[in-house]
This record gives C-alpha cells, structure tokens and sequence, in this order.
C-alpha cells in the first residue's frame, strides 16, 4: 500500500523519496488539501507523513482533509525547538516524531507504518 507524504521541505522530500524507493513503498506527496482527498480515495494509503512545521499551511484544512479517512494514520513530525508551537497539532495524529527519530526510523515506517 502506498504512503502519502504532506512535507515541502526539500531535505526531507529527498530523503523520502529515496528512502520510499530503496524499501520498495509507493509513495506520493500531496501539498494541499484537494490533493490530499485525492489520494485517501479510491484506496486509503497505509499512512500518512505530515510536517507539522511549515510555515503557511492550513493545518485546519489539511487535518479536515485527512478526517475523510479516520482509519488512517497519521505520523506528524516536528523538531525540539518547536514542540511547543506545534503542539495544538499533535492531538490530530496518532503519532508525532522529531525529525532526527523520523529520519532513523523511516525505513520501517514506511514498509510497515506505525506497526514498526
């Protein structure tokens, strides 16, 4: 089953992708809540990766979007210095990651969700 990543920052769409790639999981990235809703339907991903720190996205719209498919999980990621601020957030994912644990332990998130 696919994952579908909602990240803008370019390191990690890189690290990703190649990451997607070497453990054999489809992947797609989805930047906006129409794209997001495209992709839960007509079969959901096995998971969803959010960066919960980008600057100008409509978390809101973003989380509605993801509200259409309440099976799915959602791993968000932060970083350490704004745990806090993003904190209203981390109630709308199942699980929320630093970067640095997102990046050890992507191999098996993305072969085997939040299971691994």
């Amino acid at each position: 089953m696919k994952v579908v990543a909602v990240v803008r920052d370019l390191f990690f769409v890189a690290r990703i992708r190649e990451t997607a790639r070497l453990v054999g999981t489809p992947l797609v990235f989805a930047r906006t809540p129409e794209e997001i809703a495209a992709q839960l339907a007509p079969e959901p991903p096995a998971l969803v990766i959010i960066d919960l720190t980008t600057n100008g996205w409509d978390y809101d719209a973003i989380f509605d979007a993801l509200a259409a498919a309440p099976d799915v999980p959602v791993l968000g990621f932060t970083t350490h210095a704004l745990a806090r601020e993003t904190q209203p957030l981390h109630a709308r994912c199942r699980r929320v990651v630093t970067k640095e644990t997102l990046t050890q332990e992507l191999p098996g998130l993305l072969q085997h969700g939040l299971a691994a």
